[in-house]
């Protein structure tokens, strides 16, 4: 049953923040304006031929991703920036915010090691790996708005996810304190 179809200022209002910040992980900061741009106008174009075979939502990450894939093979993904992987994790209560200088350089160095083995992961790794992670799709979610079946995305998950592990074993450093804290030595 088709459900109607929301105009695009309720799209654009909407999903351009969250597309904004998924190309900014896929492609680096640096690209993800324009080609966010380029997406919502690929948006409003296809809008009136959307025929609700998926969600809204669903279509504009297929979109999107569909972008995201093109630009990556044309050039080098930009590093993710501090605030991107920061803002991956949520909003953090506010009595968690006040941290010691040192508990703040440690979380950046281990954010720094983490983001950089993100970035040599290949982009079906990668595409998987923010879509579940720092997205928070679910596989079949994932598998829909990447065209694929839902085997091929639990496969590529749990690869890209022990090739992380693996790289960051080998490259970075992690280790717990005397309080019990995670630090890491790069």
């Amino acid at each position: 049953m088709r459900t109607a179809t929301p105009d695009f200022q309720s799209i654009h209002a909407r999903f351009r923040p969250r597309v904004l910040r998924y190309l900014a992980r896929l492609v680096g900061e640096a690209e993800a304006e324009d080609l966010t741009q380029a997406v919502m106008l690929k948006i409003s174009e296809a809008l009136p031929g959307f025929r609700g075979d998926s969600s809204v939502s669903t279509w504009i990450y297929r979109i999107a991703t569909n972008a995201g894939l093109d630009r990556l093979r044309r050039k080098t993904a930009q590093p993710l920036t501090e605030t991107e992987l920061e803002s991956a994790a949520g909003d953090v209560p506010a009595e968690a915010q006040i941290e010691s200088v040192e508990a703040t350089a440690v979380r950046e160095e281990m954010n720094a090691c983490i983001r950089e083995f993100i970035e040599r992961l290949p982009p079906n790794y990668k595409m998987v790996m923010v879509l579940s992670e720092l997205e928070g799709f679910k596989n079949d979610e994932i598998a829909e708005i990447l065209g694929l079946s839902l085997d091929t995305v639990k496969i590529r998950l749990h690869r890209a996810r022990e090739k992380l592990r693996k790289e960051l074993e080998a490259g970075c450093s992690f280790y717990r304190d005397e309080c019990d804290e995670l630090g890491s030595v790069n």
